[in-house]
């Protein structure tokens, strides 16, 4: 599979806080599939009782 670079910006009250978001992130992108991550992200950006009851199953 070919490997692309992004500059991006992480907003976070510290840098060892965007660290751990980052880290977050890919390990997301390395367990799901492209389709499985595009609707983990549209759940969270449109559908905020599943985004609840997720987090809750998490407890977050």
């Amino acid at each position: 599979m070919k490997k692309f670079s992004y500059d991006l910006t992480i907003e976070a009250a510290t840098e060892a806080e965007a660290d751990s978001k980052m880290s977050a992130i890919g390990t997301l992108l390395k367990k799901l599939t492209t389709k499985e991550f595009l609707k983990l992200a549209d759940i969270v950006k449109n559908d905020p009782v599943k985004t609840a009851l997720a987090k809750k199953a998490l407890g977050v």
